[in-house]
């Protein structure tokens, strides 16, 4: 049974840090692209982060312009696992947390219908507060 578990999340103060995990079992996660996605309540999805598999451009990186340069994305080949290092979170950092693998990164993510993705985690609550 394929599958991506998100681990990690948790209560952070502003400024404070977190790291979610987000582990493949049943295929080989360095195959694909690793998006992170967040939706706060009442809030559209939005992606936060990509980072490439293997192609032409593999491991390259893809952020929002709300968490660039505070969030990055990497990955642990020997351990199926792709990493979101949260830093200087803010209280609208606060949401659901969700990993999802994809064939490519789009430049620009369209949603669903023009960019699915093969596999989605089951989410992790990030909350950032004082």
């Amino acid at each position: 049974q394929s599958q991506l578990v998100e681990s990690g999340g948790g209560l952070a103060q502003p400024g404070g840090s977190l790291r979610l995990s987000c582990v493949a079992s049943g295929f080989v996660l360095d195959h694909y692209a690793v998006n992170w996605f967040r939706q706060a309540t009442g809030k559209e999805r939005e992606r936060v982060s990509c980072i490439e598999g293997i192609s032409s451009r593999r491991d390259s990186t893809i952020y929002a312009d709300s968490v660039k340069g505070r969030f990055t994305t990497s990955r642990d080949n020997a351990k199926n696992t792709v990493y979101l290092q949260m830093s200087s979170l803010k209280p609208e950092d606060t949401a659901v947390y969700y990993c999802a693998a994809a064939w490519i990164c789009s430049p620009n993510y369209r949603g669903s219908y023009y960019d699915p993705m093969e596999f989605w985690g089951q989410g992790t609550q990030v909350t950032v507060s004082s």
